[in-house]
């Protein structure tokens, strides 16, 4: 599947909000929205009227390349959580939570979701002692998420278990064993992502 493999920060700018894909850059004073808080392009600075449409296409936009996906995908989660009973914004954002590049960032163990992504499919992180290489795995509730034992060797992982993680109430960590567990479902007030999800299923609506 083809994937974005510009500028990250371009993409930040883009939506005019800070989209935290580039771990401790996007809270130094490097961070492109806080050099330059306008849309990249010659016209970035220009005024311009947003529609209906334009907000509810950008609230996507963000959705999408907060989580890393391109459309067809994006897509396939909206209409799962479309079947589900409930809200069908907040079932969209639950099954983007829980996937398990997003779990694996959530808990500290990398320091984006980009990073979270590659780790995973580079094989070192196991659920419930099985190995998984699959980032848009679904993890559930009681499941362990841990990094394999070869992985804990390295470097990389030895400095992240020194800084401390922020977790969401619904995941629990243990740093010094470098593995974390779903304790419960993510609820919307646990995600703190800058989305306006009604505005995506209205997009989708039409």
């Amino acid at each position: 599947m083809a994937r974005y493999t510009g500028p990250s920060c371009k993409l930040c700018r883009r939506e005019g909000v800070k989209l935290y894909l580039k771990g401790d850059r996007c809270y130094s004073d490097k961070c492109a929205i806080v050099k330059r808080a306008y849309a990249p392009g010659q016209h970035g600075q220009g005024r311009k009227k947003i529609t209906n449409y334009g907000m509810q296409l950008r609230e996507k936009q963000k959705a999408k390349r907060i989580y890393g996906m391109q459309e067809v995908q994006f897509r396939r989660y909206y209409f799962e959580a479309d079947r589900q009973k409930g809200i069908t914004g907040e079932n969209l954002l639950k099954l983007l939570e829980l996937r398990l590049d997003n779990v694996v960032y959530r808990l500290g163990l990398a320091e984006s979701r980009s990073e979270a992504r590659q780790l995973v499919r580079h094989e070192h992180f196991t659920v419930n002692g099985k190995k998984v290489n699959i980032p848009s795995y679904q993890v559930k509730v009681n499941d362990v998420i841990a990094l394999k034992e070869k992985s804990k060797a390295s470097e990389k992982f030895k400095a992240l278990a020194d800084v401390a993680t922020n977790v969401p109430k619904w995941l629990s960590v243990d740093k010094d064993k470098m593995e974390g567990q779903v304790i419960a479902l993510p609820q919307r007030e646990d995600i703190d992502i800058p989305v306006n999800e009604t505005l995506i299923v209205e997009l989708y609506s039409k």
